[in-house]
């Protein structure tokens, strides 16, 4: 089984919860040399290498390879799926997967930084609505 980096809507329990099929164990953990950028027209973000930057984020352990498919259906054409190291307090270094914004679709970043207290405090609703439906994958 795997571990996944997450970084922005998957952050949150309840949306992982419903994408993955299933509940999960969890704690924060930090990408190094990694940017989180906003997406055009969208409330999610996407992550793309950079030297000397990082993300903080969520690491969801020992993922069943049925989650990992409905991930992977979830996060679309836009990302690819990559084993990148991370850190946490809990696990030290440790490789997982993270879904990364492909080089075709860089366009579509804003370049500024995504917030995920923005997300929460107004992006959520809206990106729930948005997605409705993604737990039925």
């Amino acid at each position: 089984m795997a571990h996944l980096f997450t970084y922005g809507s998957l952050m949150c329990g309840d949306i992982m919860e419903k994408v993955a099929g299933c509940r999960l164990s969890c704690t924060e953990a930090v990408l190094r040399d990694f940017f989180r950028s906003g997406i055009l027209g969208e409330e999610y973000p996407g992550i793309v290498p950079r030297s000397g930057a990082a993300v903080s984020g969520v690491l969801y352990l020992d993922l069943p390879e049925t989650a990992v498919r409905r991930l992977d259906l979830f996060e679309g054409e836009m990302y690819e799926r990559r084993t990148i190291e991370i850190s946490s307090e809990e696990h030290g270094t440790c490789t997982a997967m993270a879904y990364v914004i492909k080089d075709s679709y860089r366009h579509r970043l804003t370049n500024e930084e995504w917030s995920y207290a923005g997300f929460l405090a107004t992006g959520k609703a809206r990106f729930e609505n948005m997605y409705l439906g993604f737990e039925k994958l």
